[in-house]
């Protein structure tokens, strides 16, 4: 009995094996690494983006180790990116960084990866309109910069780092900007300390960016309405110290606040 029951398995597993075998005739399976990388390449090139993603993946699969698994993973990453999967190209992109931290190529993955979350941060201006900005989440531009700085921190003779700190200068304005939209929205409706924290925030994080005003205006009327006057003299000190009405014109291009 227990003799029948083990062949009985034993021609149930070799019969499930057999359900997809590989088709011989297939040519894609006859590719070496190489000709699966040239063919995923040449995809990504003519803008194939989903056929490319396809491609390395299963380049990937059939070849997980050598340069060619490698540098897949790093187009994959880019591929994902430009097919506007941005978790997707992240998860790639830290995979890469991950896995070869030596890479000669690594600093192309922190740039992808900045960029895929780059993306996200147009959303968090088109939020500005709405009725509720405090709810809009601005962890996409946050992790952007994030990965931008690691890139320039790293690398700083990188090809790809100029492009990172001009985008880590719009990411740091944008930023700013939004938190001085929220803490205006908190202004209009009467929470104070809120408008206060938001404001504080700005001129702790982005102190170059030319946010900066806003927040010490903000700073002086939430004050006064709290009735907080030595705080709200002060803030008014270092508005008018780095901001005189005189030179009001030139206060977008305010580099610091001097206190």
């Amino acid at each position: 009995m227990r003799h029948s029951l083990a062949v009985f398995l034993l021609l149930t597993l070799v019969a499930c094996s057999s359900d997809s075998p590989p088709d011989a005739n297939d040519p894609a399976n006859k590719l070496s690494a190489e000709e699966m990388y040239k063919d995923a390449k040449d995809s990504l090139n003519n803008e194939n983006y989903e056929t490319a993603i396809k491609k390395f993946e299963s380049l990937q699969s059939r070849y997980p180790y050598g340069r060619y698994a490698q540098q897949a993973l790093l187009e994959l990453a880019y591929a994902y990116y430009r097919q506007n999967e941005p978790e997707s190209a992240v998860s790639a992109a830290e995979r890469f960084i991950k896995q070869h931290p030596n890479s000669p190529n690594v600093d192309y993955a922190y740039y992808v990866k900045g960029l895929a979350n780059f993306k996200g941060e147009r959303g968090l201006l088109d939020s500005l309109g709405r009725q509720d900005p405090s709810e809009r989440d601005p962890r996409a531009a946050q992790e952007s910069f994030a990965a931008f700085k690691d890139l320039v921190t790293r690398f700083p003779a990188s090809r790809y780092a100029p492009d990172a700190r001009v985008r880590m200068r719009y990411l740091i304005n944008a930023l700013a900007k939004y938190e001085i939209h929220v803490a205006s929205y908190y202004m209009r409706r009467g929470a104070h300390i809120s408008a206060v924290n938001r404001a504080k925030e700005v001129l702790t994080q982005y102190p170059h960016s030319p946010a900066t005003r806003d927040a010490l205006l903000i700073l002086v009327q939430g004050y006064d309405a709290m009735g907080m006057k030595k705080l709200r003299d002060d803030a008014q000190r270092v508005l008018d110290r780095n901001f005189p009405q005189n030179t009001a014109d030139a206060t977008n291009t305010n580099n610091g606040i001097s206190r």
